[in-house]
């Protein structure tokens, strides 16, 4: 999996779960950090670490919608897309926020 570290973010940041697919519908509650869309498609920078700590984020593509309306997404695991994508989230994110591919 393709991982960024996030120094500490000063956001007000929305908290959304996801319902994995695999492994028993495990839930995991994850906060938006930024979000954008680049040529028709809808990417998320999320973390599990609270407004004001440093923590690991995940760039995830969204890759359909269930028949409840609600989006699927993958976490974005080539390399080339990685660095585009965490390029574009670091220019979105405050002067603070730092991605560092790990």
């Amino acid at each position: 999996m393709r991982n960024a570290e996030c120094g500490a973010i000063g956001l007000a940041m929305e908290k959304i779960t996801f319902n994995a697919a695999k492994g028993g519908g495990e839930k995991t509650e994850f906060y938006v950090l930024e979000q954008t869309k680049i040529a028709g498609t809808d990417y998320i920078l999320v973390t599990e670490a609270k407004a004001g700590e440093d923590g690991e984020a995940v760039i995830l593509k969204e890759v359909g919608v269930t028949s409840d309306k609600e989006a699927l997404y993958e976490v974005v695991e080539d390399e080339r897309e990685f660095s585009a994508l965490a390029a574009v989230f670091a220019g979105l994110l405050e002067d603070d926020a730092q991605i560092i591919s790990t």
